[in-house]
């Protein structure tokens, strides 16, 4: 079976970013990569609203399939190319599709080995694609540690400040985490029980997935062990409290374009994995199932939400501050995975639901958010919060679409952040009250550490020493219409879910109630 949009969705960037990078020569070489590269965005987004709208809810279950039988000539392998979508992985290639579009587009002043940058940039798109419709899981393992190839370029070469230390930094934890994984996908292999590598079943293929093999079945390992080798991987991607450690530097030094693919998708594949493996493989294994866990989980997440919020209250770097307030808000995610509960009756698919919904929202609003923080330091030079002051006087579209991305991430009504963060509580209220009530103070402290920055940023007085010169604020400028075209993508979303929030939601209840069997 071979539908075969999706892996010309999945593909696509990476093969402009080889042609163009083979064949574009001449004295405009890197303007015609640029608007290339740019158009290949495009094109791919399109294709990630095909992919959306093309899903019928009616039927739910895998679509868009494309399968090979023993795409690696290893008859013993027991891998396939299977790639497919369901209502949990649909919205996220459209989100992938959105932020991949927004981050070429904020890169079209890149003046710096441009050829070698949205090589990188493209190839980076068609992993994180590659993640979300894998639906084998050695293919999903490859997807997943190749996006460490190009993000370590992309920010060891042009970042600032620290960029290789920040760079080796994101790889060395994210690699750890990848071979805690890599150990818990052997062990999953060389189960004599479990006879394949596909992540989900496929009646009309005749496929067996691993979540129906792996229950009851007499694991290699305990599966206790499995489980947490998985969560170790994801939970440093996501990242959680404590191996958080990585995402500010990488963030803070990461170049604008990176910081928006970093934050709006490479974080979400962790909280993918958490919700499609974690929750997926481990309901009714032998001697340990997710729900023997979901207690400590919540405590987790309700420590990273409150300690992210604690830790980006002291931060005077926009791009830290907002690094840091994604540490608080994916423990929103992981809030959400814990409403699976002690037991099969506790769990709460609201909870659930509203932790996919908040990968979404989160995507989007923070991707916005280190859009206008480039845009600004691309006019003034400087991230430092206290040197700044009174602009928007001079950037008043700057100033409104970045508090248009506060007040998202704050969760004001109307906005996309509230419904996920109102879908994780009353979710896991029910289920887990203590850890849900603490983790309420993280909206608090969310409300703080925004609000004092949007006010010393644009509407404050402007320090007069030290601070940005005469010459220099006089001199501001406002963004141009190319700047507004991806703040203007990524901002239609944060009102669409805010005010219409079942064109996701209800897909992505499809997804959840799949997984929950």
């Amino acid at each position: 079976m071979f539908d075969g949009l999706l892996t010309i969705t999945v593909f696509l960037p990476a093969a402009v970013a080889l042609l163009v990078t083979l064949f574009a020569r001449g004295e405009n070489a890197d303007q015609q990569i640029r608007w290339i590269s740019i158009g290949a965005t495009v094109v791919t987004f399109v294709l990630s609203v095909l992919v959306f709208v093309g899903y019928d809810q009616s039927v739910g279950g895998i679509q868009m399939i494309d399968h090979f039988e023993r795409w690696i000539p290893i008859d013993a392998l027991r891998s396939s190319y299977l790639l497919g979508v369901d209502g949990l992985s649909a919205p996220l290639v459209l989100l992938t599709g959105i932020l991949g579009m927004a981050a070429a587009l904020g890169s079209w002043r890149i003046k710096k080995r441009v050829r070698e940058y949205f090589l990188w940039l493209l190839l980076l798109e068609t992993a994180v694609f590659g993640v979300f419709v894998s639906l084998d899981l050695l293919l999903f393992f490859i997807f997943f540690e190749f996006e460490l190839i190009p993000m370590f370029m992309l920010i060891a070469i042009w970042g600032s400040g620290r960029p290789r230390y920040s760079a080796m930094k994101f790889v060395l934890f994210t690699l750890a985490g990848g071979a805690f994984m890599l150990v818990a996908i052997l062990a999953i292999y060389v189960t004599p029980d479990v006879n394949t590598l596909a992540m989900v079943s496929i009646p009309e293929l005749g496929i067996t997935g691993i979540p129906e093999l792996m229950a009851g079945a007499d694991l290699a390992a305990p599966a206790a062990l499995i489980f947490g080798f998985f969560f170790i991987a994801f939970a440093v991607k996501l990242p959680l409290w404590p191996v958080h450690s990585w995402l500010p530097d990488a963030h803070t030094d990461a170049p604008t374009a990176v910081s928006v693919m970093l934050a709006g998708v490479l974080l979400k594949m962790a909280g993918y994995g958490l919700l499609r493996i974690n929750l997926g493989f481990f309901q009714e294994t032998q001697g340990f199932t997710i729900h023997d866990v979901a207690g400590a989980m919540s405590i987790v997440a309700a420590i990273s939400v409150v300690y992210g919020g604690i830790i980006t209250i002291r931060q005077t770097d926009m791009k830290r501050l907002i690094a840091y307030s994604s540490v608080s808000h994916m423990g929103f995610v992981m809030l959400g995975v814990a409403a699976v509960g002690s037991s099969a009756a506790e769990t709460s698919a609201g909870g659930l639901n509203g932790a996919a919904l908040q990968m979404f929202t989160h995507g989007t609003i923070t991707g916005l958010a280190f859009l206008m923080v480039g845009l600004s330091y691309d006019r003034t030079h400087t991230r430092h919060i206290p040197h700044l002051g009174g602009l928007w006087k001079k950037m008043p579209l700057i100033a409104i679409f970045f508090l248009i991305a506060g007040f998202g991430s704050l969760g004001l009504p109307a906005l996309s952040g509230f419904v996920a963060e109102i879908m994780v509580f009353l979710g896991t209220f029910s289920v887990w009250p203590w850890a849900t009530g603490v983790a309420a103070f993280g909206v608090v402290l969310a409300a703080g550490y925004t609000l004092w920055m949007v006010q010393r940023v644009f509407f404050g007085e402007r320090p007069a020493s030290p601070g940005l010169s005469d010459e220099v604020y006089d001199n501001l400028t406002d963004a141009n219409w190319v700047d507004m075209i991806p703040v203007i993508a990524l901002a239609a979303p944060i009102f669409i879910v805010g005010i219409w929030p079942s064109v996701v939601t209800d897909m992505f209840d499809l997804g959840i109630q799949a997984v929950l069997r």
